[in-house]
């Protein structure tokens, strides 16, 4: 009886593995370069090899994974053209959606997410308040009302969690954050639709040059070293 064979029923399925990975690439546990070995990812999530070796598939669907030649599957390092390629997008589409979600959201959902963001300024960790973004920009995206846009942002941002971890756990970033959020929140409520694409452009963009230094500063680390 092979390995495969021999687990429990109650073992993880790929999708349940694959969600687990994605978790672990979010929160920086996973970095670009990290080698996917299907044994020694089965030990510690202890699962089979298959549900391993279905999850890797998908992440290699996503984009997020890459086979290198005499290695193996490893989390895709992005170029600078790519990170700015994928900003890019980010503020077309993101824009795209407040400018929906100014003519399309309910004043219940605006209220939410005003209130969402009160907690947001709140937060006390770097972890709470990525969490909770995610949960501010998600919303935003459900009042747009576009299922085609929603599944459009929804590919990009697993492309994006390659970067790793949000910036908002510096303190500095965490209030221009804030601020920018007030701006996109004034012009829904003005039902602003250009205002409103304008500010979460300007706020996607903050995102970027702050996340363009970090990786030039990691790369310059890593060339001094």
């Amino acid at each position: 009886m092979t390995q495969d064979d021999d687990k429990p029923d109650n073992a993880p399925h790929g999708n349940t593995v694959y969600h687990r990975l994605l978790d672990e690439i979010r929160q920086g546990r996973l970095l670009p370069g990290d080698r996917l070995r299907e044994a020694e990812l089965a030990d510690r999530l202890g699962v089979s090899r298959t549900p391993i070796r279905e999850a890797i598939r998908q992440l290699e669907a996503d984009g997020l994974v890459a086979h290198v030649p005499r290695i193996g599957a490893s989390i895709r390092r992005l170029d600078y053209p790519e990170v700015m390629e994928l900003y890019e997008m980010r503020a077309v589409l993101e824009g795209t959606a407040a400018r929906m979600a100014a003519r399309a959201a309910s004043d219940l959902e605006i209220d939410e997410l005003i209130a969402l963001n009160e907690t947001l300024s709140r937060a006390r960790t770097g972890p709470e308040a990525a969490h909770l973004n995610r949960i501010f920009h998600a919303n935003l995206l459900d009042s747009a009302k576009n299922r085609y846009l929603a599944r459009s942002v929804a590919s990009l941002q697993k492309a994006l969690l390659i970067l790793g971890p949000t910036m908002l756990s510096d303190d500095t970033r965490a209030k221009a954050a804030d601020s920018e959020h007030r701006r996109i929140l004034d012009a829904l409520k003005a039902r602003d639709e250009a205002g409103a694409e304008l500010a979460m452009r300007d706020h996607i963009e903050a995102s970027q040059r702050l996340r363009i230094r970090a990786l030039r500063d990691r790369e310059r680390g890593q060339y001094e070293t």
